[in-house]
């Protein structure tokens, strides 16, 4: 069962902690995106971390999309409105605003915690 997170405290606190905050959050989204996607080939967040921290980013460029395909199976799934966001979540990556990335894979994702998505 994923966890319903405040998308505003979440954003606060990886500004407050100069992006300390933004790294777990990263982890957390990739794990519940995994789990409520059921999808066993996307390497857990703290692997998607050290792959984005390896590649310079690229990888993380790959994750963007990767969520936005997995989300619209997570949506699909768990019988929430389909939205395929996947080529927004890469645009938004490559103009630097991950965190927005974040924010709206945080609100599909509580979409799917109110109905109790597993």
């Amino acid at each position: 069962m994923i966890e319903k997170r405040d998308i505003a405290i979440n954003i606060i606190l990886t500004i407050v902690t100069c992006g300390i905050y933004g790294i777990y959050w990263f982890i957390v989204l990739t794990d519940d995106v995994k789990i409520v996607s059921k999808d066993d080939k996307m390497p857990s967040g703290g692997l998607a971390f050290v792959f984005t921290l390896i590649s310079c980013g690229i990888y993380g460029i790959y994750w963007a999309y990767k969520m936005g395909e997995l989300m619209k199976t997570a949506q699909e799934q768990n019988s929430v409105e389909v939205k395929d966001n996947a080529v927004l979540y890469l645009i938004l990556q490559l103009f630097g605003l991950g965190i927005v990335n974040y924010a709206l894979i945080q609100s599909d994702l509580n979409v799917i915690a109110e109905k109790g998505g597993k």
